[in-house]
Formats: structure tokens, sequence, C-alpha cells
């Protein structure tokens, strides 16, 4: 039998992908900020001026909305990678573990659509209370795999 961390693990593999989708998602969310920051020529500190006219502003409206946008991606995906890692070691069944990585990661990205686009409520909201639940889905299957 395949080691359960390796990419012969069908599990494993699709954990592998979608993991790697989000955190690509999530490290995007920087270049946009930094994109929101330089066409609106606003900066966060005095020494990250760059150009003559850039001023520091802590409440732009659109670059705090895009920050604030990675800072929900910073605070979801590094749970569902934790807690990923610990499902997969469980041994669940292949499709069930696919549904749930897919589903958070539809989520993550239609969460963040819905952000930067600031479609009303509750598109977002629905997108993060989905991915938030499949990822205790995930944990509690863990917890009861686990032996104290």
């Amino acid at each position: 039998m395949a080691s359960t961390l390796t990419f012969d693990n069908p599990v494993f593999a699709q954990f592998a992908f979608y993991g790697t989708v989000c955190v690509f998602k999530t490290m995007v969310m920087s270049l946009i900020t930094i994109k929101q920051r330089l066409s609106r020529k606003v900066v966060a500190n005095m020494e990250d001026r760059l150009v003559k006219g850039q001023t520091t502003i802590f409440n732009d409206v659109v670059v705090e909305r895009t920050r604030r946008c990675h800072q929900n991606d910073v605070e979801n995906v590094i749970p569902f990678i934790l807690v990923g890692v610990l499902y997969v070691l469980t041994g669940p069944d292949p499709w069930w573990a696919a549904f749930h990585f897919r589903l958070f990661t539809g989520c993550r990205i239609c969460h963040t659509i819905a952000y930067l686009f600031a479609i009303p409520q509750p598109a977002r909201a629905s997108m993060f209370g989905i991915g938030w639940l499949t990822v205790v889905s995930m944990g509690v299957s863990v917890l009861m795999r686990g032996k104290f």
C-alpha cells in the first residue's frame, strides 16, 4: 500500500492540488494589493513612497477592501491547509475528500470575487460560511479518528 502523504494516494494528490490553488490565490491577493496601492498612489508607510506625490494614507477604501480580502484568505486558508493534512492522514473516502477540497477552494474563489467587486450580501458571507463549515467538517473527522 502506498504511503499516505505521496502523490500515489489520490486523496493527498487532490489535497495537494487544491491546497496549492488556495495558497497561490492568497499570494495573488498580495499582488492585487500592490497594484491597487500603485494605481491609487497610496502607501501605508512614509518610507514606501517611490514616486513624488504619493501620500501616506491608512484608510483608502479600495486598498483597504483588497487588504481585508487578503487578510480573510490568510485567516481561512492556513486552517484549511493545517486541518487538511491531518484529514488526509485519517484515510477519508476519496470522493468525500475531493468534495471537501473542491468545495473549500470554490468558496474561497467566489468569496474573493464577491469581496473585490462588492457583490451584495449574502454572497460573501455564504461563501465564507460554507468554506468555514467545510474545514470544521474535516476537523471533526480528524477529532473522531484521534486517540487521547
